[in-house]
């Protein structure tokens, strides 16, 4: 039997994620509490994102939601609340924001958030918010005839791993004497099991009740899974032992681990871990 077996959403795109026994499922991606998945961004004073790539140290940054309200923890600071209420676009302060080739819109979070953000990162930094009246599409070279809105993320709406690719990963890592790697170093929104080592790559559609998701491009990786979540320093980096193995041709030789994927059917329906799902694999 195949199954969901986590469902994590990242709020704050590069900080940590929140892991959920079920979460709603949109066009956009996870969301829970009306709260949506890479809704919030960390930028630098000109509007340009910044990420683990660069400041692994965003990694500690741990949100929490309760009613209106995401508190935010990070080694040797205070916490930091922020509004997760409805924006009120005529009270918003807004700044143009890049994230990698998007440039859009967002709302400035305030001077309290950017002066958390800026002792947390190191340098000064602003938190923005997605504006909801803003557009941003997924690549049409990969999804083909779907619009796939995304908010922050770095290209779409989720990120798909089973189980399976990761243990077969951690054997070949085992194999030469290193320590197994956890799945939150490959930032997932969905891990299912009960599949075969990288049956996701091959997989037309992934039907889970009423909700059909369809992986359109697979994951490319970048050295942010050498990235210690617990840490927030680099640690053993797997991408020699990756490179040996999972250069994917559809991308030009890059290095790819699970698959990122939109949404067909189901937009507003609930995903449940332990939830059954069917893959329909095209070879």
């Amino acid at each position: 039997m195949s199954t969901i077996t986590t469902l994590t959403l990242y709020p704050i795109k590069s900080c940590a994620g929140i892991s959920l026994q079920a979460a709603t499922i949109t066009t956009a991606g996870l969301s829970h509490q009306e709260v949506h998945d890479r809704e919030w961004m960390v930028v630098d004073r000109a509007g340009q994102f910044l990420s683990q790539r660069s400041h692994p140290v965003m990694a500690l940054i741990v949100p929490a939601l309760q009613a209106d309200v995401m508190t935010l923890q990070a080694p040797g600071m205070p916490s930091l609340e922020i509004s997760t209420a409805p924006l009120v676009q005529a009270q918003a302060t807004s700044m143009n924001v890049t994230v990698w080739d998007s440039s859009l819109s967002a709302h400035d979070c305030g001077d309290a958030a950017a002066a958390w953000f800026s002792q947390v990162v190191g340098q000064p930094s602003r938190l923005v918010r997605f504006d909801p009246e803003a557009r941003r599409l997924a690549s049409k070279k990969w999804t083909l005839d779907v619009d796939a809105p995304t908010r922050f993320a770095d290209g779409y709406p989720v990120l798909l791993i089973s189980q399976g690719s990761l243990d077969d990963l951690n054997q070949k890592l085992q194999a030469q004497g290193r320590a197994a790697l956890p799945m939150n170093r490959f930032r997932p929104n969905i891990v299912i099991d009960g599949v075969d080592a990288f049956e996701e790559d091959f997989a037309a559609f992934i039907q889970a009740g009423p909700v059909r998701l369809q992986p359109v491009k697979p994951c490319t990786r970048c050295p942010m899974p050498a990235i210690d979540q617990a840490t927030g320093k680099f640690g053993p980096d797997p991408m020699d032992i990756m490179l040996t193995y999972r250069g994917n041709p559809r991308v030009d030789g890059a290095v790819t681990f699970g698959v990122n994927a939109v949404l067909l059917e189901g937009a507003g329906e609930i995903l449940r871990t332990g939830q059954e799902i069917e893959i329909e694999l095209d070879f």
